[in-house]
């Protein structure tokens, strides 16, 4: 913790780095934040409660409460990926805890995230979602997600260092989790066989979570918030542990 504060400033210029790349030369700049999950609950919309007639109760809340943490997931995970070897130049010429920059990658992505929760605020304003105290949950809930996502996030920085395969393999893993959770079809679709996915899924347990205090307006219960709790730190804790681990080594692999 004395080394974080000491380097807190360099990660939030990385952080600042991070999102104004993103929107480089954007005429809407951070706005997509907000319009891309519009754009994607519309087509969505279309799709799955029109089509295919999912009966799903207030599709638009129920697929962006899900939507927007697998977003948030996928985007840091996929810049932690090239969070190490990507600033080789930088590590190996000053000493910069190395952890900074995964870090960097996963605090930018959840300044999305937050940003995109405009979207979800509009859209259950829309359909007449009535706020309720469960949604005090909110920030344990952001907190639980973002220590999950970085612990992830930690583990494919460290290894991606050793085997680049990792970064063609991650567009492929991110949608094969995506089609196992959950987001834009209903839960009782799994056969019985296939049950087992949800209570496999770490993501899941965040979703319900979010779900619950959102659209129920009902205060999730000790079962599942214990169940967030274990999953968040145990994700950053084997995160942190295999970085550190393996940090030693990354100059033998630029």
């Amino acid at each position: 913790m004395k080394n974080f504060m000491k380097y807190r400033f360099l990660l939030s210029e990385l952080v600042v780095r991070e999102i104004k790349l993103k929107y480089k030369r954007s005429a809407l700049g951070i706005l997509w934040s907000v319009l891309n999950p519009l754009l994607m609950m519309l087509i969505l919309s279309i799709v799955f409660s029109e089509i295919f007639r999912f009966d799903i109760p207030n599709f638009l809340v129920y697929y962006l409460t899900g939507f927007l943490i697998f977003s948030f997931m996928s985007e840091a995970t996929s810049g932690a990926l090239y969070s190490i070897f990507g600033n080789a130049g930088l590590i190996n010429k000053v000493y910069i805890p190395k952890y900074i920059f995964p870090m960097a990658k996963t605090v930018s992505a959840f300044v999305n995230f937050l940003f995109s929760l405009i979207a979800l605020t509009f859209v259950a304003a829309f359909t007449s979602v009535t706020p309720s105290p469960a949604l005090l949950m909110a920030p344990l809930l952001f907190t639980m997600v973002f220590m999950f996502v970085l612990g992830i996030s930690m583990i494919f920085g460290t290894y991606t260092v050793f085997y680049r395969d990792i970064i063609h393999f991650h567009s492929i893993f991110m949608l094969m989790w995506m089609y196992v959770t959950p987001i834009f079809y209903p839960e009782k679709i799994l056969a019985a066989k296939f049950a087992w996915l949800l209570t496999v899924n770490p993501l899941y347990y965040f979703i319900r979570f979010f779900r619950l205090i959102v659209l129920d307006g009902k205060f999730p219960s000790t079962r599942l918030s214990l169940a967030c709790l274990g999953i968040s730190v145990a994700s950053i804790v084997i995160g942190l542990a295999v970085f550190r681990r393996n940090q030693d080594r990354f100059a033998r692999y630029f």
